[in-house]
C-alpha cells in the first residue's frame, strides 16, 4: 500500500519488503507492463520509512518513479492510531522512437527520441482502529509532462494528481468457521477529466495461511485473487483479471504477481 500511500512505511511495526510484475492485456502486443518494488520499516516507535520504485513500459514509452517514503504515527487511543505520510522522489520518462517503423526510406526528423525527469511529492494519511482502517492520499501532487497523440502529431501533455480512499474491515466468523476472517474492502481512485473507479474486494482467509476471493470494478472489470503464506515470512499471491467492455473482448486477461517477503 505505501506505492500509493507513504503512511503505510513501518506501520504495524513490520519490516516489509514487496514486489509485484502486472502484465496487461496479454492479447496485444507491447501492452502495459508495470514492476514495482516497495520497502517499508519502523524508526523507532512513531517513525516509518520507505522506499518505493514503479517502472511502467507501455510500446514505446517508459517510465521510472523513484521515491523515498516518511510516515509518523499518532496515538489516538489503545486501539486507534493515526499514520501520516509525506513521498519524495521523481520520475524519469522515455519515449524510444527507434521502436516505431515508418514507410520513409530515410528517417523523420519529427521522430526525435523524448528524454525528461519530473520531480515529485505526495502526502497521504492512514486511520487503523483494531481491523478497521481508512487511507486517503495522493502519491504525486505535482503534474508531470509527457507524450500524447494529438491528432497523429506528437505533443506534450500532463499528467494530473490522482486522489486514492480506501477502506476495510476484517470481520471474524463464528463456530464451525472461527478459522475464517471476511476481509471486505474498497478503493475509490478520481482524477481530473476522467471517470471516478471504484475496485470492491472481498477476500476470505483461512487459518491465516490461504486468502481468496475476488474484485468488482466499475469501469467493468473483474478479477480472481488469492495469496498464500508459504512460510512464516514469505507470501505469494496471483490475480487473474478480465473486462467485460466488448472493446476489450481481444485484449484478453490481465495477470499480476506479488511476492512480499516480512523480516
Amino acid at each position: 500500500m505505501n506505492l500509493v500511500n507513504p503512511a503505510y512505511a513501518g506501520v504495524d511495526s513490520i519490516t516489509v519488503v514487496s514486489s509485484t510484475l502486472r502484465k496487461q492485456w496479454t492479447g496485444i502486443a507491447n501492452a502495459p507492463e508495470t514492476q514495482a518494488i516497495s520497502f517499508g520499516t519502523s524508526l523507532g516507535k512513531k517513525l516509518g520509512f520507505g522506499m518505493t520504485v514503479i517502472n511502467d513500459q507501455t510500446f514505446i514509452e517508459k517510465q521510472t518513479f523513484v521515491s523515498l517514503d516518511f510516515s509518523y504515527k499518532l496515538k489516538m487511543s489503545e486501539t486507534a492510531d493515526v499514520y501520516f505520510g509525506i513521498k519524495a522522489g521523481g520520475s524519469s520518462y522515455n519515449v524510444n522512437t527507434l521502436g516505431l517503423e515508418t514507410y520513409n526510406v530515410q528517417s523523420d526528423p519529427a521522430l526525435a527520441a523524448i528524454s525528461t525527469f519530473n520531480p515529485n511529492v505526495g502526502v497521504g494519511a492512514l486511520y487503523k482502529e483494531g481491523p478497521m482502517y481508512v487511507s486517503l492520499s495522493i502519491p504525486r501532487l505535482l503534474n508531470t509532462k509527457k507524450a500524447t497523440n494529438d491528432a497523429g502529431y506528437a505533443s506534450v501533455a500532463t499528467d494530473s494528481p490522482h486522489i486514492f480512499l480506501s477502506g476495510g474491515y476484517d470481520v471474524p466468523l463464528d463456530g464451525e468457521l472461527s478459522t475464517f476472517i471476511l476481509k471486505p474492502s474498497a478503493m475509490l481512485r478520481y482524477v481530473s477529466g476522467a471517470p471516478l473507479s471504484l475496485d470492491l474486494t472481498a477476500m476470505l482467509q483461512i487459518d491465516k495461511t490461504f486468502e481468496l476471493g475476488g474484485m468488482y470494478r466499475t469501469d467493468k472489470a473483474y478479477a480472481a485473487m488469492a495469496t498464500v503464506v508459504i512460510s512464516k515470512r514469505l507470501v505469494f499471491g496471483f490475480a487473474y483479471e478480465m473486462s467485460a467492455r466488448p472493446e476489450l473482448a481481444r485484449a484478453r486477461n490481465t495477470n499480476e504477481m506479488l511476492l512480499q517477503f516480512r523480516f
